[in-house]
């Protein structure tokens, strides 16, 4: 899986789907998805576009198809996480697996970062938050104290900042990356041991 938008298309490059996705989300970026049209789409890839219809009939079935893409690691990340104890170990091995997820999808998720309302009124939108949901009850104890529930959801949201904020810093992105992944495991192992000191003092 790349990391990098690069990465991510040189993998792709040889799948005509893939570039399709790969190119739209390009223009995308640049001047905005309501501002893009098909042809547009057909002509950055230089195929017509009836070519582009054999695919996909709408931009809205092209973000679709590549958000289901994309966040398909995130969907077998909480299945996962969903047959594993609810130990230490197993909340740091998500946080990992999905600081390695968003890496690879960081060119979708920086659209939708940048095109929250369009997302919004797209079924992704909803999906998303569905995701969110499963990796959040995962992630959290529902005994444990609220500021460590918090915390819990914090780490996963810790990702989802560096991803965007960290941009702007100078520095090596994946020692970036590395920092912003130590601070999230330190908030999932904080809310764990918190909970569990809790639960001894009720015992």
């Amino acid at each position: 899986m790349g990391v990098t938008m690069d990465g991510t298309k040189q993998q792709r490059r040889g799948n005509t789907r893939q570039r399709i996705q790969d190119v739209a989300l390009e223009l995308f970026a640049e001047q905005g998805y309501e501002k893009t049209s098909l042809r547009e789409i057909a002509e950055r890839l230089d195929v017509t576009k009836a070519a582009l219809y054999y695919h996909f009939k709408t931009k809205e079935e092209i973000i679709v198809s590549l958000f289901e893409d994309l966040t398909k690691p995130i969907e077998d990340l909480i299945e996962w996480g969903r047959s594993q104890p609810h130990t230490l170990q197993t909340k740091q091995e998500i946080i990992r697996r999905y600081s390695e997820a968003l890496a690879g999808a960081e060119p979708l998720f920086r659209f939708m970062q940048e095109n929250q309302a369009t997302v919004r009124e797209l079924r992704i939108g909803e999906a998303f938050k569905d995701r969110m949901r499963g990796l959040r009850d995962i992630l959290i104890d529902p005994r444990a104290e609220l500021v460590d529930q918090v915390r819990s959801v914090s780490a996963m949201f810790t990702l989802h900042a560096g991803m965007f904020v960290m941009q702007d810093l100078e520095g090596d992105p994946g020692k970036k990356r590395e920092a912003v992944l130590e601070v999230a495991l330190d908030l999932v192992t904080q809310a764990h041991e918190h909970a569990c000191e809790k639960d001894q003092v009720r015992d």
